[in-house]
């Protein structure tokens, strides 16, 4: 509603059969461009296609690492074409990257842009917000009275891709997967203007379309200050169910095993001990002792090692930080009434007349609905009426149509 140009940007890139989705997954990104003229609209545009770029060209180990790595790489770029360019210095971009894997989901992402996953009613942040509100309440300095004062700027982020020639990302995950999960990813321009409990009701009883156009809607209506990106996945397939699950515990990890050679060398180091000690060869067999316990001490070290290594790799940061419960509750269909009601005030301000006898039959549902504490159903068709009015709305501002009356 403020800003002359969208600086957001986003990327969808779907895995084209399973034996892609098998070695890469899906990549859902998301980037909130920050620079004056077009430098925040070319770094987010520069994120979101660069990091499939580099995500696919790494993709030779493990793919978690593979997509922090190109966030980093993508940085690099970022920051290079800033320094060419006077009018690009300093350009930055928040940055979330969320891979559907087959041990998983996977964040990368650098920023205050987020992602979420609804499963059952329960909402939770997977991201750790990057920003002075976010880091000061992390680091214990600042009282929660403070915060709630809004004394700290909450718009100030701490980390982004560009401003400098490193930057840390942070890794999210393996989050096991569950048919019905939905994950949502979107810039602030959403997460600042609706709650957490607002989100994630709109998503768990309006289909996903309805429920992002209304997230864009309201964030819209209560003043839409900046730019507005969601996007929205549900998990429906089975295996994706059953691979997630199954690696529940340890995701990427493979079972580790003493190392075969040195547990070779240490069963010939004991078998030379016996026959030595056989045949009167004592001090010969202390040796051959010595060298199979060396042997030992060895594939142990190392057996330990691969242990280590596997429980560092299979779970990468602290997340989910935040989880609220979603319940449609007569709060939140109230909160939609009184946005109805600014709306209509809206239109009329604008001397703008809509016909609408759908609309008037939707409400009176959704007051019924909302009477008879059916809060699931209020809060549908109470969506319904603010999409029809404002699609309505959006073809009068844009002279699309040449009556002044217009009926449904």
């Amino acid at each position: 509603m403020r800003r002359r140009n969208n600086q957001d940007s986003l990327a969808i890139v779907l895995a084209e059969d399973e034996i892609a989705w098998q070695k890469s997954g899906h990549l859902l990104i998301v980037a909130d461009g920050m620079g004056a003229h077009a430098a925040g609209e070319l770094a987010s545009r520069l994120s979101v296609e660069l990091i499939p770029h580099h995500y696919g060209k790494l993709l030779k180990g493990i793919p978690s690492e593979a997509l922090q790595r190109s966030l980093v790489e993508t940085n690099s770029e970022i920051f290079r074409r800033g320094q060419a360019n006077p009018e690009f210095r300093s350009m930055g971009t928040t940055t979330c990257a969320l891979a559907i894997l087959p041990e998983g989901a996977v964040v990368a992402h650098v920023g205050d842009s987020r992602v979420y996953r609804l499963r059952g009613n329960q909402f939770e942040q997977l991201t750790f917000d990057h920003s002075l509100v976010w880091e000061m309440r992390a680091s214990g300095e600042v009282s929660e009275e403070a915060l709630r004062s809004n004394a700290i700027p909450k718009n100030v982020i701490t980390r982004s891709l560009g401003p400098n020639g490193t930057v840390a990302v942070d890794l999210e995950g393996p989050f096991p997967l569950r048919v019905g999960d939905k994950f949502l990813i979107c810039s602030d321009g959403l997460s600042g203007q609706l709650t957490d409990e607002e989100i994630g009701v709109l998503l768990q009883v309006v289909d996903i379309q309805s429920a992002v156009n209304a997230m864009v809607d309201l964030a819209n209506l209560r003043g839409g200050p900046d730019n507005i990106t969601v996007v929205v996945c549900e998990v429906r397939n089975e295996c994706l169910m059953q691979s997630g699950a199954a690696m529940d515990t340890n995701p990427t990890a493979v079972a580790p095993q003493f190392p075969v050679a040195f547990g070779i060398a240490t069963a010939i180091g004991l078998l030379c001990c016996v026959v030595l000690l056989l045949l009167g060869q004592f001090p010969v067999a202390v040796l051959a002792v010595a060298a199979a316990a060396v042997a030992f001490a060895t594939g142990w070290l190392k057996y330990q090692g691969q242990r280590v290594s596997n429980e560092i790799r299979g779970q990468y940061g602290r997340g989910p930080y935040r989880k609220a419960t979603c319940k449609p509750d007569a709060v939140f269909t109230n909160s939609l009434t009184q946005v109805i009601s600014e709306l209509r005030d809206w239109v009329s301000e604008n001397h703008w007349e809509i016909e609408s006898s759908k609309i008037d039959d939707d409400m009176k549902l959704a007051k019924a609905a909302e009477r008879s504490k059916n809060y699931d159903e209020a809060i549908r068709r109470y969506v319904k009426v603010i999409a029809m009015t404002m699609e309505k709305v959006h073809k009068l501002q844009d002279g699309q149509d040449s009556d002044s009356a217009i009926e449904y």
